[in-house]
């Protein structure tokens, strides 16, 4: 199966994996409500105070402040900490599951037949080059999709192998042409030859996509037969007809060449009952452009989006601080700030 994976960013962003942890925040304004009304009791009595300021009071009450601080600093470091302080990346990952593919485009004189209603940018063209025009916008909408070509007249002819590289696709079919084969219309030797290329793939979803003016006329092997052949595999298939019935003048090697339009609309529907598609006919290029857009809208490509949280824990940032600061304030307390009896 054909997957094309994208992967992007949406959100960035910061968060508390443990919130309630910051009500441990209480503890500081309560700590200092009771220190406030309990006071520092002194461990020595003295007889008078003049000894005390002779003692330093000044410099023990700023030592007491510093303690104070060092211990409401610790509490609050300890608290984000506990509340697991994150970097959080959201990011999402769309898989999107593609269709394997073969347009099989006939390229037999008829083709080169301009006097349709086919049309480009205004000016009339033959039935082959608004066909590869369509196609090639088709391929355009289908960047999922492997997709190759096979070119038939008198025989198919394998113009790109099934790919990827749209941009090489859409080069192959700009370069099919009328009459880079034998003449004729082998469309059971065009449905086959797609179906064995498509029969050693994987995905999960195959499809022939065939595009014909005629009556097939060539090759050994039945559309009919053809067309069971592709369904045992797997294979579904979709034929256009395209033209219009009457009578046309083509150029040929010898010269001018009049043509009497045939469809054998019978076959083609039957190749795509039998191929689980569908029959369409196309008599200018606004038609056929509908066509394809059906087709588009038929061969659904199946996406999957995942949303993944990536989170970067913080918290041995504020752990570290509290551990510091949690050693300084016991240093102290057994040096700078210790009471003795």
């Amino acid at each position: 199966m054909t997957h094309a994976i994208l992967a992007n960013t949406i959100d960035e962003g910061f968060r508390l994996a443990n919130p309630w942890a910051l009500l441990l925040l209480l503890l500081i304004p309560l700590l200092a409500v009771l220190k406030g009304r309990r006071g520092q009791q002194g461990a020595v009595v003295f007889s008078s105070l003049h000894i005390l300021h002779r003692m330093g009071t000044k410099a023990k009450s700023r030592a007491g402040g510093i303690r104070m601080a060092l211990v409401f600093l610790t509490i609050t470091a300890l608290t984000m900490a506990l509340a697991r302080p994150q970097n959080v990346r959201t990011s999402e990952t769309i898989s999107e599951s593609g269709i394997e593919m073969i347009l099989a485009i006939d390229v037999s004189r008829s083709m080169q037949v301009d006097q349709d209603n086919f049309t480009i940018g205004g000016r009339q063209v033959n039935r082959l080059q608004a066909a590869k025009k369509v196609t090639r916008d088709f391929i355009s909408g289908r960047t999922t999709d492997r997709i190759g070509l096979v070119a038939f007249a008198g025989r198919p002819y394998l113009a790109s192998p099934i790919t990827l590289d749209h941009e090489w696709l859409e080069d192959s079919m700009q370069r099919i042409q009328i009459g880079m084969v034998e003449d004729g219309t082998a469309i059971g030797s065009a449905i086959a030859a797609a179906a064995k290329r498509l029969d050693t793939r994987p995905a999960k979803s195959k499809v022939i996509v065939l595009l014909t003016d005629g009556v097939n006329n060539a090759g050994q092997l039945s559309p009919i037969i053809a067309a069971k052949m592709a369904k045992t595999l797997g294979v579904r298939i979709y034929t256009i007809a395209v033209g219009s019935y009457g009578d046309f003048v083509i150029q040929t090697p010898r010269g001018p060449q009049r043509l009497v339009q045939e469809f054998d609309e019978e076959t083609l529907k039957e190749i795509a009952r039998i191929g689980d598609g569908e029959y369409f006919r196309a008599q200018d290029t606004g038609g056929l452009e509908k066509i394809f857009s059906l087709i588009d809208d038929l061969e659904k490509t199946e996406v999957k989006r995942n949303i993944t949280v990536h989170a970067k824990e913080r918290f041995p940032i504020p752990a570290s601080v509290a551990l510091v600061l949690g050693l300084l304030t016991l240093i102290g307390n057994e040096t700078f700030w210790r009471r003795y009896p």
